[in-house]
Parts: structure tokens; sequence; C-alpha cells
């Protein structure tokens, strides 16, 4: 990893989020040249999670306690990792997965995205892959030019994924059921931390995604329920 020259928090909206977990500036911005420090790692994850981050949550703080509780849980596990083995950086690796349920407008996304940008400040290194369930099949699907296999791949081995609004389609084809159970059962099987939002229940989990793809997910994930209004609604009135 090469050495990422101090950033301009105004730019990345970090001031309230370091402020918020005890972070100073002056040890982010830290003249360590060392491309291996934590705080390097914090900067050059900050720059990439700005490239994948939609500009509406851009600002996007993860509050929620259980969210919160499953980032320590990561990160420590990271570090634990990277002290066991004398590597240079912690490093995320594998780890339980994390399902948002709740109706539309609750706040699922503002804390996945939120974990993301939590995630980034720490000087723990991931590389991760966001994407909505939709543009993931748009993005796998069979096409000339496109090597869908490769383009899996991508989805199947990132360290950290997050999937928005799984199992939003009505009616699910042959083709997203294959989709859905190849890469959840992959992440399964290796133990790879996964991060999903979806607008259904419990009980709709099972019918919209299938026995097989679900009890994989009540397994490796831990289950957060959002509920309340559209808060979209809220702000649009």
């Amino acid at each position: 990893m090469q050495w990422i020259p101090p950033i301009n928090p105004k730019r990345y909206h970090l001031e309230e989020l370091l402020t918020a977990r005890g972070i100073s500036l002056d040890w982010l911005n830290s003249n360590d040249l060392d491309p291996h420090s934590p705080a390097n790692i914090a900067r050059h994850s900050i720059t990439k999670a700005a490239d994948v981050i939609p500009f509406h949550y851009r600002s996007a703080i993860a509050d929620n306690p259980e969210v919160q509780a499953w980032l320590t849980e990561l990160i420590g596990q990271a570090r634990n990792d990277q002290a066991s083995r004398g590597a240079p950086t912690a490093t995320i690796t594998h780890g339980r997965s994390l399902l948002l349920l709740g109706p539309t407008g609750t706040g699922k996304t503002h804390q996945a995205y939120g974990a993301i940008r939590e995630l980034a400040i720490t000087g723990v290194a991931a590389t991760w892959v966001v994407t909505t369930a939709a543009d993931m099949y748009a993005a796998l699907r069979p096409r000339h030019g496109v090597d869908s296999e490769t383009e899996f791949r991508r989805y199947r081995n990132a360290s950290i994924l997050l999937i928005d609004d799984l199992g939003a389609e009505r009616k699910p084809t042959e083709f997203t059921e294959e989709v859905n159970f190849r890469l959840i059962n992959w992440r399964y099987e290796h133990q790879l931390p996964t991060l999903i939002t979806s607008n259904l229940v419990r009980r709709e989990i099972g019918e919209r995604l299938g026995d097989r793809v679900t009890s994989r997910l009540i397994e490796m994930c831990q289950v957060v329920v959002f509920k309340g209004a559209d808060r979209r609604r809220g702000e649009a009135a």
C-alpha cells in the first residue's frame, strides 16, 4: 500500500464522525511515512470509501448500537489476528455478517454506509464492494464482451460486501435465485463479512429468497430489525 498524504476532513465530511469516535485529526494526518501505519491505512480507506458511497450518504454515521457492536467485533477480531500472526497491518479477512431488516425509509441504508465510513477511519484494512441487489444482478447478466464469472468473483471474494435492498424483486427468477445462492453460500462457507439490507420482514425472507439462502443468512448474520415510519416521506413533507 502506498503512502497517502494528509487529507482535508471537510472534503470527506469527517469532522462529526471523528469527534463522535474520539479520533484526532492530528493522528489521522500524522506525517508517518510507513505505508502500513494505521493512520496511512485510514487515509487510504477514507479515499476509497468516498469512491463507493453515494452522495446522499456521504455524511452517514452508524449510530445504531447493534451496528456499532458488529463493527467493534470485526475490528477487534482483525487486530487480534494481526497480533497472533505478527502481521504489519490489521486486516479484516473473516467474521460475522449483519442483516438489517425493516420497512422502507427506516434508516437501514444510512446505517450500512455509516458502517463503511466507520471502518475507514479505524486504520484496519479491508477491501469492500458496495452494490444494490438490482445493480448486482444487472452486472452479472450474461452479455457480449463481459466475463460474468470474473465479475461474480469480485462480489464473492470481497473482504466486506455490502448488498443494499436484497429481496426487492417481487418475482425472483431462476437467474436471481442462482446468484443469491452461489454468493451467500460462498460467503457463508468462508465466513466473509457481508452487510445486507432488506425491506423484508422475517416471515417474508424464506418466501422471497428460498429456504437454502434463508437458512445460511440466519446462521451467518446478526439480525437487526428497524421499525418506524418512512423518514424520507417526513423530510419531503
